[in-house]
């Protein structure tokens, strides 16, 4: 290497560490996989032929060109319909240009059929990807989950022109891969983050809700500009680039990382010690593991935490529709300043209980139980004060965007617990609690259209209110009660078999650099 290039080199090291770069793609990595995931919710509304009064004495509208929906259904299916029972319209984008571009006559099952079918994929591969990610490292497994998804996206368009079949396939495949990304970085932490520095690492996860933030505008922007599936290729093709950054300054650890300084690298290592193994251990102690109550706090913890959050986040809208008559959706602001908020929270706490384990204020069981118990009881708090005080839509507002705002301190408490009490198995252990999680969606929606079926009073409300203070606050109970943040014996278990020297090796050794 030239002395030109070793200048520059150092130039680079100096500028941002090896870590800084990895909390810095973890992030944007995070924003992606939520706009991924996102983006066909927010593109669906312009995809499908809106169902119009066909009695009515003037043109229905579609996207700014007026003209009749069933006339263009009739010309369109004797014309130039397609295979995927699409019918083709012209529409005016926001800046004057006239677009033509496939819209599809679904109803709202079959429209509800694509938005839920992403989930099949995405609970399958939890636990799996988890695990895996343990084996051969969590760079790999998060890297290649978000490049798949991203060309998954990319070929969405192309999905749903093929048949409405085509699309359900692509969105499961979608789910599949995305669901091994959230466990999967759980094993990247254990051995690049030192212990101390850990819950700021995981606030990156809540980066999601900035992707949400930040996604339904611009989403919304390229749809009026360049019709629906520009969403899928503008999202696509960022993440392919940033799958490309994501392989190109990421490596496993930090033993094979070529840019790494040598006071950097023994900074972690020391730092980590001997509580993530070097040798991966081949087998997970399943009893023990299974036996533990701290496992336990952290799954059923976050089962009731993403129950919550999700009924807040997905019902929310109907209530404010249905008895308060506001549309939340029609207010930007609204709509983007709950997860905003989330987002400052989430980081906010993570420094903050950082700071007070590295200075000996509170232990890390005594810092996990704290920020747990503030981030679930005080939604619980703001679901009991709308029993009383949901009838005011600004109350209403209010309490919700407090629930949220305060929900982002998990990252200060459970949702990273899993590295404090085993690191070695720290994927297995999320990709369980998250496999949980993962029919919150399901089982929220089935509460609120069972308690709300033919009887949208905001008596029945009050009881979708009830139920989630009693979720939130069990969830404090449950951790306050068998939440640890001691490391557990298991977490080096003993090999059964003897595994070559050459197949566990991490890296060469470390040099002195001169």
């Amino acid at each position: 290497m030239s002395n030109t290039e070793k200048r520059g080199l150092h130039r680079v090291r100096n500028l941002l560490s090896c870590r800084q770069v990895l909390n810095l793609l973890t992030m944007l990595g995070f924003m992606l996989n939520y706009a991924l995931r996102v983006n066909l919710t927010i593109a669906i509304v312009d995809m499908v032929v809106p169902h119009v009064n066909t009695n009515s004495t003037s043109n229905g509208t579609l996207a700014g060109n007026a003209t009749d929906i069933n006339d263009i259904i009739h010309n369109n299916s004797s014309s130039s319909g397609s295979s995927s029972g699409g019918v083709f319209t012209n529409f005016t984008s926001a800046d004057g240009v006239d677009v033509l571009e496939e819209r599809f006559t679904w109803n709202a099952q079959e429209t509800n059929f694509v938005l839920g079918c992403f989930f099949w994929g995405y609970v399958l591969t939890e636990l799996p990807g988890g695990r895996l990610a343990e084996l051969i490292g969590g760079r790999r497994v998060f890297g290649h989950s978000m490049l798949w998804a991203s060309l998954l996206t990319l070929i969405t368009p192309l999905a749903a022109h093929l048949s409405y079949v085509a699309l359900i396939v692509v969105r499961v495949a979608l789910g599949f891969m995305l669901g091994a990304s959230w466990p999967a970085i759980h094993p990247v932490a254990a051995v690049w983050i030192p212990p101390m520095d850990r819950s700021k690492f995981m606030s990156n996860m809540m980066a999601s809700s900035l992707g949400a933030a930040i996604t339904m505008p611009v989403c919304g922007y390229l749809i009026s500009v360049a019709g629906w599936a520009s969403t899928f290729y503008l999202t696509g093709a960022i993440g392919l680039v940033w799958s490309l950054l994501w392989f190109t300054f990421v490596y496993e650890t930090p033993a094979t990382h070529p840019r790494i300084s040598a006071e950097e690298r023994r900074e972690i290592e020391e730092a980590i010690g001997t509580s993530t193994s070097k040798k991966r251990p081949s087998y997970v102690p399943w009893g023990q593991l299974l036996c533990s109550p701290a496992v336990w706090a952290i799954i059923v913890t976050h089962g009731l935490s993403v129950f919550g959050f999700f009924t807040v986040i997905n019902q929310l809208p109907t209530f404010m529709s249905k008895i308060l008559h506001f549309d939340i959706k029609k207010n930007g602001l609204f709509s983007s300043l709950p997860y905003l908020g989330k987002y400052v929270m989430a980081v906010a706490s993570s420094y903050l209980a950082d700071h007070l384990r590295h200075k000996g204020t509170l232990s890390t069981t005594a810092t996990r139980k704290l920020f747990t118990s503030f981030a679930l009881i005080t939604p619980g708090l703001m679901m009991v004060a709308l029993v009383f005080l949901g009838m005011d839509p600004t109350w209403a507002v209010a309490l919700f965007t407090l629930a949220l705002f305060a929900h982002g301190a998990v990252t200060a408490g459970y949702l990273g617990n899993g590295l404090d009490i085993a690191p070695n198995f720290s994927g297995t252990i999320f990709g369980m609690a998250n496999s949980l999680s993962s029919f919150g969606g399901f089982v929220s929606t089935w509460m609120v259209g069972a308690l709300t079926y033919n009887n949208e009073s905001f008596h029945q409300w009050q009881i979708v209110f009830w139920i989630l203070a009693v979720t939130y606050i069990s969830a404090a109970v449950v951790f306050v009660i068998l939440g640890s943040g001691d490391l557990q014996s298991w977490n080096n278990p003993p090999e059964r078999v003897k595994i070559g020297d050459v197949a566990q090796e991490e890296g060469m050794p470390l040099k002195n650099e001169k």
